[in-house]
């Protein structure tokens, strides 16, 4: 078509409006159906085609990912071999066909936020060569009936499209949070994502209609429980991988990755900062360089020390600390709760506390931190038993104080019914070995009520026979508003009930 149509259509439409105005034709009513014509078209082109069957090619970023490889990612050794493992059947292909083996279709990473999922689905790319093309599950989500399966074939239609052009013989399909378009499909009446999840089992299921090029779909979820099952079985996604959190190895491999680029001082130790991280994910512990690096900035000093990445720790886990200021009666209270907290933290695992603090951070008003903790996935029940312990120390010592509790203890209450729960789900508790869906409300309750009840008296028990070593911290607390780890043991230590 030449390229002056476009100015002769522009040209005509406005002398056509004026010739039927001039013979006396009513122009108003079309040219307010123009108008609505053309506001519909501006919204769809704002919503990237939000038209019945969208099969106009949405904008994505065709450069692709920047180059990432596996031995970028920190930790995950575990994760990225069986990865690797996976992948090695897209890249030998020649020699699966000779063993009869059937290609993967799809692999789907599963774990908690943070943990690299994206990461490594972008290092696979690179490590076969392939296209990458990625969509997150929020994008085919849409109130048009259709929307979400066109936009599935336009993605799959893309990945054949780019990797033609490329003369690129595999392409990777990334899809993040695939459980908002992959949730389990209920009877009744059918959804706009029902179709989208239709559409994607069927494109699956063709992928290999042709030899190339060769597709592979990798998606993620941080909610695997809640997908369907069409989705989950052999022949769609052939291979599941857990990207947990990182144990201490993965986050000294993670800190060091992201301290290259810091000026760090020669007296950080990062294996320190590595243990003090326990529970941290790969994104946490990024985020927890960068605050010290803002510390280091802050403070207008030339390189990192160790008590900012300490500092960068407290601000990842809790928030910035807080110009709130509490009167001395509040505070009083504060500095019982936490000491009620770090007593019983001390009592049933001692050398545990490192600092007791009243500084306000996030929405805490102070906090006891503790040292880092050995890795451990299986807990006893004496184990969980100690953390509700822990957990009731705060309310318990409001209570020996001022005969009654505040809303400080909510959080510690959340936590010690999450761990109750867990117990009941273990079989560690007098009902036994129980199905959580078979048991009446009623019974949980009561059992849930005995268990913290008995705990939160053998508690009470417990800080009432160290109330000497409550009033000297007290003492020290109110007046320094920091009490180290080696001050608070000193105090047992003065009162013979730790040993030397």
């Amino acid at each position: 078509m030449p390229k002056w149509t476009k100015e002769v259509v522009i040209g005509f439409i406005p002398v056509l409006f004026v010739f039927l105005a001039f013979i006396g034709f009513n122009v108003v009513p079309i040219l307010i159906a123009a108008m609505l014509v053309g506001a519909l078209l501006f919204i769809v082109k704002m919503k990237g085609g939000i038209a019945v069957g969208a099969g106009g090619e949405r904008k994505r970023n065709k450069s692709g990912p920047a180059k990432l490889t596996f031995e970028e990612i920190g930790g995950q050794d575990n994760a990225k071999q069986e990865l690797r493992e996976a992948l090695d059947f897209l890249i030998r292909h020649e020699e699966i066909k000779k063993f009869g083996i059937r290609p993967l279709k799809g692999i789907l990473l599963t774990g908690p936020p943070g943990t690299g999922k994206t990461l490594m689905a972008k290092a696979a790319a690179h490590y076969t060569n392939s296209v990458f093309v990625a969509a997150s599950g929020s994008e085919f989500v849409e109130m048009y009936v259709g929307v979400g399966a066109g936009r599935i074939r336009e993605l799959f239609k893309e990945a054949r499209t780019r990797a033609a052009k490329e003369n690129k013989q595999s392409a990777i399909i990334f899809i993040d949070e695939i459980d908002v378009i992959g949730g389990k499909r209920e009877g009744g009446q059918q959804r706009e994502y029902d179709q989208t999840l239709n559409q994607l089992l069927t494109e699956m299921d063709g992928i290999y209609s042709a030899d190339a090029p060769r597709l592979l779909v990798i998606a993620a979820t941080n909610r695997k429980e809640m997908l369907d099952g069409a989705l989950l079985r052999p022949g769609r996604f052939d291979r599941h991988i857990q990207v947990d959190l990182p144990d201490k190895k993965g986050r000294l491999h993670i800190l060091n990755l992201h301290a290259a680029n810091k000026p760090l001082h020669p007296d950080v130790d990062l294996e320190k900062i590595a243990e003090e991280a326990y529970g941290f994910s790969g994104a946490q512990l990024e985020s927890m360089m960068n605050e010290a690096a803002i510390y280091t900035m802050r403070e207008n000093e030339e390189s990192i020390h160790q008590r900012h990445l300490s500092l960068a720790i407290d601000k990842v886990m809790m928030g910035e600390r807080s110009d709130r200021e509490s009167n001395l009666e509040e505070k009083k209270r504060v500095a019982i709760h936490e000491l009620g907290h770090a007593i019983m933290a001390e009592l049933v695992r001692p050398g545990s506390v490192k600092q007791v603090a009243l500084s306000p951070r996030g929405k805490a008003l102070g906090y006891v931190r503790h040292n880092p903790q050995q890795e451990q996935y299986l807990y006893t029940k004496s184990f969980l038993e100690e953390q509700i312990m822990i957990a009731l120390g705060g309310a318990a010592a409001e209570e020996m104080y001022y005969g009654g509790r505040s809303t400080g203890s909510s959080n510690d209450f959340e936590q010690s019914l999450s761990i109750v729960e867990t117990m009941m789900k273990s079989g560690l508790t007098s009902l036994g070995i129980i199905n959580m869906n078979m048991v009446t409300t009623e019974e949980l309750m009561k059992e849930n009520n005995q268990i913290l009840e008995d705990l939160m008296n053998r508690t009470k028990h417990m800080l009432e026979q160290n109330r000497p070593i409550f009033d000297n911290s007290l003492d020290i607390l109110m007046r320094e508003e920091i009490l180290s780890g080696e001050q608070f043991r000193c105090q047992f230590r003065e009162n013979a009930l730790l040993p030397a």
